[in-house]
């Protein structure tokens, strides 16, 4: 069985940092705000993909250095280049870009975004991709593609965006690029949290999920994910099948244990 850990990992693009089953990836570009570049989205990519397989990490953590989340990507680095590509070689940057996307919906943990400041663009793709999302009060989350010229249709928005807040919100900030602030994100449904430390309510809640039942905890993300394109009658089948699968983990005997006990469950993620 192919399985690793990624304590030891070193990122070269952002940070990265493992620490109690949760792993926290800083975007660390705090004077232009955190901007992705080819490098760091390529990075961030593989870094989802090795996830799937790491044993020590139940849940991650994404934040942004210096008071903003994330700026999209780099004017200088990514935009001017790409006004320069041919078809074949913009294909190539966006299907990479859309992995990214596929790569965090792939991974077993749940991805907590902490959002404070300016998450624009690629920046807000990622907290959209997330499973949680916690804001501070600056929190501004721009889905801008539409005030470059570009369609809003991009790293997945059109799919995911309107099953978080709704056809017709997704629209308004697909069609428009406006800025959504973070009262309106909270109100929309778009952040599970509104307070002034959004980073130590991601951090808790990433503790929370890491503390939990790990193993059928993946089951619910990706069965949350994989229903998108299910009948009912179907989601109903494959949930069967899928708790019936948890129903056979020592975390659910553990779980009986200590109900009969009444001592609070302690789980191990098998």
């Amino acid at each position: 069985m192919q399985t690793t850990t990624m304590n030891h990992y070193q990122a070269e693009h952002f940070l990265w940092e493992c620490d109690g089953g949760v792993g926290t990836i800083t975007l660390n570009r705090p004077e232009r705000k955190n901007p992705l570049t080819f490098e760091s989205y390529a990075e961030l990519r593989d870094l989802f993909r090795s996830l799937v397989y790491a044993t020590d990490v139940d849940a991650i953590v994404i934040r942004g250095a210096g008071g903003n989340f994330c700026s999209g990507g780099d004017v200088h680095e990514i935009i001017g280049p790409l006004t320069e590509m041919n078809m074949k070689d913009l294909m190539a940057f966006t299907r990479m870009t859309g992995d990214l996307v596929k790569a965090m919906r792939a991974c077993r943990q749940p991805i907590i975004s902490a959002i404070e400041g300016i998450c624009a663009g690629a920046g807000a793709i990622i907290a959209m991709a997330s499973d949680l999302r916690y804001s501070g009060p600056s929190a501004k989350v721009a889905f801008l593609f539409n005030r470059v010229g570009l369609a809003g249709c991009d790293m997945g928005a059109c799919s995911i965006l309107p099953r978080i807040i709704g056809q017709g919100r997704a629209s308004e900030l697909l069609y428009f690029g406006r800025a959504m602030s973070a009262e309106e994100g909270e109100r929309w449904g778009f952040f599970n949290g509104l307070s002034d430390t959004p980073d130590a309510d991601a951090h808790k809640a990433a503790h929370r999920i890491a503390a939990g039942p790990t193993f059928a905890n993946g089951i619910t993300k990706t069965q949350l994910h994989q229903q998108w394109n299910m009948s009912v009658d179907q989601s109903i089948e494959c949930e069967a099948q899928a708790q019936a699968i948890c129903m056979q983990t020592e975390d659910f005997k553990r779980a009986y244990r200590a109900f009969v006990g009444k001592e609070k469950p302690v789980f191990a993620g098998d």
